[in-house]
């Protein structure tokens, strides 16, 4: 006579009680802190380095050659540099929670990650469905910004563009589709396809040619400071500088994204952690020197908030330098779009091997060992956001996700230090909780002051996903299948190869 077999899967009639629990929609991921290559997964090949650079290409966009003249124009005057020394502290809260986890978690995914071996099955998926949309609408929206420049180096030497290539429908006379953002995302996903090792080189080169055009625009712009600019420094008040650092902030969070990567990072639990710290503080460096110099060329009333640095080089006779900075603007701009590119494919991945999205995402190219199924996706949905919506519709979209995951990360940290206080950590969040507080205090200010319609649309989003929880996620979770004493995570090659 045979015995019964054990159940693999929680009876399908269990009580409302019992779904709210460690066992129902709170089923926590198991902490893996193995650096070892997983068969059919990611490959580790990133250096510190290499992990820094991907970072950087985050951190150092459109903030260092638009967003700190608009904040000076508009809010701060001379103060911007407060604006953004408050950003960075507050940024590098969350970035020291960050750390921890990738130090603890070497694997993809990065918030979503963190928070469903932290907080629990629900939370990571609501976290990791954000972060979906988030992180590709970043992509449209760096990719259209990095159209406007092209547009106008091709200007420049001469070639005539047609209008219905020039823009959104909508964003002006005859345009009918941004043609650049659209081939520029599909670009990407090209380059990411090709494989990590590949693609990061590729991110490397672009961040050395952006960080030497930033070094030689602040060079030059350094000889014509004239101190009379920086007075009056205060002209909005405290309070004007206060305000900047909410828009502010939003050009140094670029480290989550290289987060996401921690599956491929070679020795991942001793170099993310200081890739994370090194990286926010070139940025730091950075984007304080950019506000001194900028500031110190012109008069902040007088700043073109359309092309900041252009008009200061302008106005100080450094016209020439005019175009550096829009091939600077287009390379510094391309690296963000890679790096938040990459975040949303390891991230989708993650989700796909542990069972919430289907298993056909997390198969990986057989010999690029990169999940390219899910990067033509996301590489064709960035192009469709970028190529017909305004900049500012696909904007809203990014904001109020990553603040978000920011809050979640934090909260998990604090979790994790009491419920799982015997984990080996390679780096530990100094001050818990004061650090993690901050970070979330800061998240909370900044997300209680967006718009209506950016809750509405993250609403709508989020009430989209659970019904996808609801309908595949929470039944086909790995955590779900698995036996409750050995679950371990599917072998995606298990199921075939992709080609």
């Amino acid at each position: 006579m045979s015995q019964a077999m054990p159940k693999t899967r929680p009876p399908r009639g269990q009580g409302g009680s019992a779904l709210f629990t460690r066992a129902g929609v709170f089923r926590l991921k198991p902490v893996d802190t193995s650096e070892e290559e997983t068969p059919g997964g990611l490959r580790r090949t990133m250096g510190l380095w290499q992990l820094v650079a991907l970072s950087l290409g985050g951190l150092v966009g459109a903030g260092v050659f638009s967003l700190a003249g608009v904040v000076a124009h508009d809010d701060a005057g001379p103060g911007v540099m407060i604006s953004f020394l408050i950003a960075i502290i507050a940024s590098a809260a969350a970035a020291l929670c960050y750390a921890e986890f990738a130090g603890t978690i070497p694997k993809a995914g990065s918030a979503y990650t963190y928070s469903y071996a932290a907080l629990g099955e629900a939370i990571g998926w609501a976290i990791g469905w954000d972060l979906l949309l988030e992180y590709t609408a970043i992509v449209a929206v760096v990719a259209i910004a990095i159209s406007g420049y092209l547009s106008y180096i091709l200007d420049q030497v001469g070639l005539d563009i047609p209008d219905w290539a020039l823009g959104a429908p909508g964003t002006g006379a005859g345009h009918k589709v941004d043609l650049f953002a659209a081939l520029l995302c599909l670009l990407l996903a090209f380059v990411l396809s090709r494989g990590t090792k590949e693609s990061a080189r590729f991110e490397t080169i672009l961040v050395v040619v952006k960080l030497a055009i930033v070094a030689l625009v602040i060079v030059a712009g350094a000889f014509h400071i004239s101190a009379g600019n920086f007075s009056p420094f205060l002209p909005f008040g405290i309070g004007g500088a206060v305000a900047g650092a909410a828009t502010t902030f939003f050009a140094v969070y670029g480290y989550d994204a290289m987060s996401a990567a921690a599956e491929e990072s070679a020795e991942a639990k001793k170099v993310l952690p200081k890739a994370i710290v090194i990286s926010l503080a070139i940025a730091a460096v950075i984007y304080l020197l950019v506000c001194i110099v900028l500031l110190g060329m012109q008069d902040y009333r007088h700043i073109d908030v359309k092309s900041p640095f252009s008009s200061a080089l302008a106005s100080v006779g450094l016209t020439g330098l005019g175009t550096v900075v829009a091939v600077g603007a287009v390379v510094g701009i391309t690296t963000s779009a890679l790096a938040n590119m990459l975040a949303v494919t390891r991230v989708w991945f993650s989700m796909s091997r542990d069972g919430l999205l289907p298993a056909y995402f997390a198969r990986n190219h057989p010999r690029r060992q990169v999940p390219t199924r899910v990067i033509w996706l996301v590489g064709l949905g960035s192009a469709v956001i970028a190529g017909l919506l305004p900049i500012k519709e696909a904007a809203d979209l990014t904001n109020i996700g990553i603040l978000m995951a920011f809050i979640v990360v934090a909260i998990a940290v604090m979790v994790m230090r009491r419920t799982r206080p015997d984990l080996p950590r390679s780096f530990r969040t100094p001050w818990v909780p004061v650090v993690p507080l901050i970070g979330i205090a800061f998240s909370i200010w900044l997300i209680a002051n967006l718009d209506w319609i950016t809750w509405v649309r993250f609403a709508v989003w989020m009430v989209l996903g659970l019904v996808v929880y609801a309908l595949y996620g929470y039944r086909n979770s790995v955590e779900n299948r698995a036996p409750r004493t050995a679950r371990t995570a599917p072998n995606p090659e298990d199921e075939g190869s992709t080609t």
